[in-house]
């Protein structure tokens, strides 16, 4: 099982996409400065999620929302 997150910056409101097999943890890992791209923005709250079955559909679904298509699924999805 994985998952497709979403997380935003309490900073200054940007959005971090990812995925995992354990959120709990890398939610974490966000939050302690483990991640060079995320720290400066840090604290992060996660605000989405999705669970799928393989890597390979985390990875396309990770990528979906990265794309212009997805961004604004997301602003719609989450009201942003």
């Amino acid at each position: 099982m994985f998952f497709v997150y979403i997380v935003k910056s309490e900073k200054d409101n940007r959005l971090y996409k990812g995925f995992t097999t354990d959120l709990k943890r890398r939610l974490k890992e966000h939050n302690s400065g483990k991640n060079k791209s995320t720290s400066p923005y840090k604290p992060w709250s996660l605000i989405y999620y999705e669970k799928v079955a393989t890597r390979e559909e985390a990875r396309k679904r990770e990528k979906y929302f990265k794309s212009g298509i997805g961004r604004e699924y997301i602003k719609n999805k989450l009201n942003l």
